[in-house]
């Protein structure tokens, strides 16, 4: 641990060790291990911050921050939005309507040098830049850190230099920032293999990677299924007063109940749309036009819409920083 984490922090690392899903039998079990979470980490960091995609696990993630902070009396974390510039437009929407309508301090994180680089040289995704036409700050995490060799990367983001520059170095600068101690993010056991080893607090300590900060995990023990689960028996019914209490699931992007709008729910369009796992506007993909909660949860791979490139070095982009 770096002498620049805070001693005061007390949490057990081990929380979840060697667990999955299939340890919390219930939705309600599973519901219960995330308040757990959510609350000790409200709790422990001094500033703690939220990690917002729009996407169904980190929204889940944020309706149990609000749900404890609202019981509990604890102020609400700063939600940090990650822009790598190739986002769905209505997903930056979603996420700035929502954060709104649940009073959310709501900041984003970018890689400003490539941005400014791609804006003034008018690129489209795919389009090389040059190594050396970047900052020294950003050469040094292609070449000293990810150790690329070569002279220029694609304006990607679902790629090894990519995701890295626009997502995970985005993310350290905003930490360092806001001074951000405590992480809490919406990853789970069964979305990546991956992940499939975290614990529900887990250090991020080595100052030569990150500044030093916790990731809290409240849904690692959500399957896919549980998430939708939790959003149309919990989540929907208790943020839009027109939903009924309990048991009503859409077959269709258009079957909701009278009175109640997409705009209403606090699910992003693009799941109503058929996609199931939400990346970059160019790297992402639906099979189906059924809702994302109505498709073969069980017998199809969730993130196969998604780029495979950073599909296959996860676990590596991960030991930088990524999420």
């Amino acid at each position: 641990m770096s002498n620049d984490f805070p001693a005061s922090v007390d949490v057990d690392y081990t929380d979840g060790e060697g667990e999955s899903p299939d340890d919390y039998p219930s939705i309600q079990h599973k519901i219960e291990k995330a308040v757990e979470v959510t609350r000790r980490g409200l709790e422990q960091y001094d500033n703690p911050a939220v990690m917002w995609t729009g996407g169904k696990d980190s929204t889940l993630t944020l309706y149990f921050i609000n749900q404890v902070a609202e019981e509990y009396g604890y102020e609400k974390p700063t939600a940090v939005f990650i822009d790598h510039f190739q986002h769905f437009d209505s997903i930056t929407d979603f996420v700035e309507h929502w954060a709104d309508e649940w009073g959310i301090d709501l900041v984003y994180a970018r890689n400003d040098d490539v941005g400014a680089y791609v804006e003034e040289h008018g690129l489209e995704p795919g389009d090389d830049i040059p190594v050396d036409a970047l900052s020294e700050h950003n050469q040094h995490h292609i070449r000293e850190i990810l150790e690329f060799e070569e002279d220029a990367f694609p304006f990607l983001l679902d790629t090894y230099v990519g995701n890295h520059l626009l997502k995970t170095v985005a993310l350290n600068d905003a930490l360092e920032e806001y001074d951000i101690d405590g992480v809490i993010s919406g990853v789970r056991w069964d979305e990546q293999e991956a992940r499939a080893d975290e614990t529900f607090f887990s250090p991020r300590h080595d100052p030569d990677l990150f500044p030093p900060h916790d990731r809290i995990q409240p849904i690692l023990q959500f399957a896919e299924t549980d998430v939708w689960d939790a959003f149309w028996n919990f989540v929907v019914p208790d943020t839009v007063d027109a939903f009924p209490d309990e048991g009503y699931i859409p077959q269709a992007d258009d079957d909701l109940p009278e009175g109640v709008t997409q705009a209403d729910v606090p699910i992003s369009p693009k799941y109503f749309a058929g996609f199931r796992s939400l990346g970059s506007e160019v790297s992402t993909e639906k099979t189906t036009e059924e809702p994302a909660w109505l498709q073969n949860l069980e017998g199809t791979t969730e993130r196969a819409g998604r780029a495979q490139d950073k599909e296959d070095l996860m676990e590596r982009l991960r030991d930088l920083g990524y999420m």
